[in-house]
């Protein structure tokens, strides 16, 4: 049997043939998916970018990754930590005076002014690990006052930026009380919107600037930035989202769309497989890509490591099921224990809002990602399970 880097070939036509279903279906415009092992690549392009124009998908088109952006910040920051510009554990007040002397809801039932004093400052290692005291909750509108808080200062934790400058959302944010004491538990997303703009403050540059000195160039990535250039638009690929009758509807055009242009809050970035295949490279060879050493080995390490206490995963909702297997790094999830035959135990990995999906295994020198551009709901969460499903299976050795 013909083997790609212990892949079977005939099994990674099985991936192959999955996705193009998908497609087929109707379910996804086109999808991109690249799986990397040891020094070998396997990269197909199926459907279309646009369904309107009927442009084919292509192994460059650009796409909208969203939380994939994470893994990316923690890197940054942890280069920062390295040179100790940066500490884990140190306040992050003298960068973010916004946060200073923070308040704390004394309960979510509670009114917003039902507050009570922080017991620390917010530190790195919590933004990191999201357990700020700030984020979403996962909870019915209307169910907690101070989501109507939240919602009326137009800082609520989604994949698309907020209309306004960095200034003035953080200072929305630090208008409104903590939801938990720093520390207590896993809240999603908000904690990287403040990393990215503490990132800018303490590189003296806007955050596209430094993320593209420091790891977009050195790493090759030539087409992921916050947004893209007008010459640069029909790679664009267009988004969709899953109608009531099933069907895909347009949500964001490739081309006049919000990624065509800059945006007021940098804070989710667009990229292609082969430009987040460096990137988690450099993270599988311990921080370093051919010459270029981005982060030291132990480093790496420490974003590989569960960072959220069982204690703190009992209180901390997410999805149904979430905290079963998982836990939270730097930046991503890492697997905790095999239930699943993709669930390897110190896998990797992120998915983003608009359908992309990253893992990476270290123990199988394993890369593996999915790009389709369909805003996320139960069909990209089954389109995930199954693309990783058939790439473990593809395994043969």
């Amino acid at each position: 049997m013909t083997q790609l880097g212990g892949l079977s070939a005939a099994r990674l036509a099985r991936l192959d043939e999955c996705m193009q279903a998908y497609v087929a279906r109707g379910e996804a415009a086109g999808i991109v998916l690249l799986v990397g092992r040891r020094d070998q690549v396997h990269v197909a392009a199926i459907g279309a970018q646009d369904l309107t124009t009927g442009t084919p998908m292509r192994r460059d088109t650009i796409m909208r990754i969203a939380s994939m952006t994470k893994p990316i910040l923690a890197t940054a920051a942890l280069m920062l930590v390295e040179e100790t510009r940066l500490r884990l554990d140190d306040p992050v007040d003298a960068w973010l005076p916004e946060l200073a002397n923070r308040r704390v809801l004394r309960s979510l039932e509670g009114l917003v002014d039902d507050t009570v004093p922080a017991d620390r400052a917010i530190t790195l290692r919590d933004l990191l690990t999201l357990r700020l005291g700030y984020g979403a909750l996962m909870a019915e509108p209307g169910t907690y006052p101070v989501q109507a808080a939240v919602e009326a200062a137009g800082i609520e934790p989604g994949h698309s930026a907020p209309p306004m400058t960095a200034d003035e959302w953080m200072a929305r944010l630090g208008a409104l009380p903590q939801l938990h004491q720093p520390g207590e538990r896993w809240l999603y997303h908000t904690g990287y919107d403040v990393l990215g703009v503490l990132l800018a403050r303490v590189a003296g540059q806007p955050l596209e600037a430094f993320l593209t000195e420091r790891i977009f160039a050195p790493l090759g990535m030539g087409d992921t930035a916050f947004s893209v250039p007008e010459a640069k638009w029909p790679r664009l690929a267009s988004c969709y989202e899953g109608g009531e009758d099933g069907a895909l509807v347009l949500s964001d055009p490739g081309p006049g769309g919000r990624f065509a242009h800059p945006q007021l809050f940098t804070s989710e970035v667009v990229s292609t497989v082969d430009d987040y295949h460096a990137f988690g490279r450099m993270l599988l060879n311990g921080g370093r890509a051919g010459r270029e050493r981005l982060l030291a080995r132990p480093t790496v390490e420490l974003m590989m490591t569960d960072q959220i206490t069982p204690a703190q995963k009992a209180v901390s909702p997410f999805f149904p099921g979430f905290w079963d297997n998982q836990g939270w790094g730097m930046g991503f999830s890492i697997v905790t224990q095999r239930d699943a035959t993709a669930a390897a135990p110190g896998r990797i990995g992120w998915d983003g809002g608009f359908g992309t999906s990253w893992s990476a295994d270290p123990r199988e020198d394993l890369n593996a990602i999915v790009m389709v551009q369909r805003e996320y709901d139960d069909v990209v969460f089954r389109l995930h399970s199954d693309f990783l499903t058939l790439v473990y299976q593809a395994i043969d050795d």
